[in-house]
């Protein structure tokens, strides 16, 4: 049996599966986005296994207590698989790479850009800046040096990936140690998806969770304004950039969590963060969720009911289908897609959007 056909099949059980856990609740014909079986993942994290003059790259099996050599990774990017060997070859003939290592990630794009960060048990100082930057010349890549409150980088610390959306081209930042999607062109049909879903909307844009901006450039133009919120700082950094290398100007990005921008907009309490922002003049008329897997919390819930639209992206289809189930006596779902992020696991992405009910 080929891959592609193992890989269909898998997938078919997953979509049978999801129906299943969803029975109860109506939704619409359900639209699959399939994944590349191999090459497709951008980022990935390895333990560092030291045997004698030798190193590896090592993961710990499903199930597994103890991590074990890996010869090959063929879910990793094409150019994550070309450097990676090229990278331990560096590291094994190079002791101040070599001492104290104990894990590697890397960092890559679609264009062939790579990042790769080395985790060590010691501190680092110029002897190993100076050999990180001897590697980095020679392989062509980006490092980083990482060792308890220390980092260190001997050139850039972010990659920079493009996606086609709209058929508009979108640059985004994606810095080591942010959050970005692993799975560059699933998360390029997750995009399109969303564009398309709410293509028309009227009024302003409410999103919580935005991350880098991943999925807000994409949505601006579809609506008057957009206000995204973010908690982590480093995330709120590239956000702002993505905005302007983009050309958006009709985004304003916030640092704060959902509970806090609710007591905002309920006038519980004012926040210095948003003193330049005057929300009763947004016209929100639709919101956007990408939350954590534990889904959205019971105020974020009660949010959502006042708006029209919702459209929500679940990395967890059991919290969103009981997210779902809360919100059906206000709001029917309207599309509904699942995206295939993680081939050969159990894992499935979904999105949903939801309109309020007559």
């Amino acid at each position: 049996m080929s891959d592609d056909v193992q890989y269909q099949q898998q997938l078919d059980a997953k979509v049978a599966n999801l129906c299943e856990a969803f029975a109860t609740l109506p939704l619409p014909a359900i639209a699959v986005f399939p994944s590349p079986p191999w090459h497709f993942r951008m980022r990935a994290e390895f333990r560092i296994w030291h045997e004698g003059e030798r190193s590896h790259y090592a993961m710990t099996p499903p199930g597994g207590d103890k991590p074990e050599p890996i010869d090959e990774f063929a879910i990793g990017s094409p150019a994550m698989v070309a450097a990676m060997p090229r990278l331990l070859a560096a590291i094994t003939t190079t002791p101040e790479l070599r001492r104290k290592l104990y894990a590697a990630e890397f960092l890559t794009t679609r264009d062939g850009e790579v990042l790769a960060t080395l985790i060590y048990h010691r501190p680092l100082g110029d002897p190993w800046l100076a050999a990180a930057r001897e590697v980095q010349a020679r392989l062509g890549i980006e490092l980083i040096g990482r060792s308890r409150k220390q980092k260190l980088a001997a050139g850039r610390d972010f990659v920079v990936e493009t996606f086609t959306v709209d058929g508009r081209q979108l640059h985004y930042q994606q810095v080591e140690s942010g959050f970005t999607q692993p799975n560059a062109e699933v998360n390029e049909r997750m995009l399109n998806w969303a564009v398309e879903a709410t293509r028309g909307s009227p009024g302003d844009l409410l999103e919580l969770y935005c991350g880098n901006g991943n999925f807000t450039l994409a949505l601006a133009g579809n609506f008057r304004r957009v206000l995204a919120t973010e908690v982590a700082k480093i995330s709120v950094r590239s956000a702002e950039h993505n905005i302007a290398r983009n050309g958006i100007d009709n985004v304003t990005v916030v640092r704060m969590s959902s509970e806090e921008f609710t007591e905002a907009w309920n006038g519980v309490r004012p926040f210095k963060r948003l003193r330049h922002i005057d929300l009763g003049a947004h016209d929100f008329s639709t919101l956007f969720v990408d939350p954590p897997r534990a889904g959205l919390d019971p105020a974020t819930v009660e949010l959502a009911r006042r708006f029209d639209r919702i459209l929500y992206i679940s990395c967890n289809p059991m919290t969103l289908r009981d997210n779902l189930a809360s919100l059906a006596n206000t709001h029917r779902v309207e599309r509904f897609a699942v995206f295939d992020q993680f081939p050969w696991t159990h894992h499935l992405e979904c999105g949903a959007l939801l309109v309020r009910g007559d």
